[in-house]
């Protein structure tokens, strides 16, 4: 009896999953239909400020080049990442200087 519970439940959780994918994945459809439409709209070039490119380049980051590339419409992939790499090269550098021992100079916390 037991196992037929555990089947059931099975069945309930892929119906239900199954349709948060779907939901999901219309609202996703709607969103990159509704930027092109709003990009092929733009005169020129997006001004994106510094945080704006920040956002986009770590959600690029985790989604990966090869999505990144099907989804990207305001700045190409390879611009995207970059971003996200330059602004983390920036952060580990503050982060080692915070956490370089009291004792040191400017130029000796920067080498280590």
């Amino acid at each position: 009896m037991s196992g037929v519970r555990l089947m059931d439940w099975a069945r309930i959780l892929a119906f239900v999953t199954g349709t948060v994918d779907q939901e999901l994945l219309a609202r996703i459809e709607y969103l990159a239909a509704e930027n092109r439409i709003l990009k092929a709209q733009l005169k020129g070039r997006l001004q994106l400020s510094d945080a704006e490119r920040v956002t986009l380049g770590e959600i690029g980051h985790r989604l990966g080049r090869n999505v990144l590339a099907e989804v990207a419409t305001v700045a190409r992939p390879d611009t995207i990442l970059a971003v996200t790499a330059s602004w983390w090269r920036a952060n580990s550098m503050a982060r080692r200087r915070v956490e370089a021992p009291a004792g040191l100079g400017s130029s000796e916390r920067l080498s280590s």
